[in-house]
């Protein structure tokens, strides 16, 4: 999967946040869906601009992301 072909950033959408393309859905809301419990189809009915392979690509993003250090190193709780 090239995410490149699902996610861009654009400086006049959302301040450049990284959006699927054609829409103003942003990975961020992706990710926040998820965490707050959503599944993949409550999403894709939910967001009917969006694939299947939208949010895949939501994870290859992140995935990429890491693999180059782009993330907020953790500190450790006392």
């Amino acid at each position: 999967m090239n995410w490149k072909q699902h996610i861009h950033s654009d400086p006049t959408i959302l301040l450049g946040k990284p959006v699927i393309k054609g829409t103003r859905i942003s990975v961020e809301l992706i990710l926040e869906l998820y965490k707050n419990g959503w599944s993949k189809e409550v999403i894709l009915s939910s967001y009917p601009s969006l694939v299947a392979d939208d949010l895949t690509a939501v994870f290859e993003y992140l995935g990429e992301c890491i693999r180059h250090e782009l993330y907020f190193p953790i500190q450790k709780v006392a």
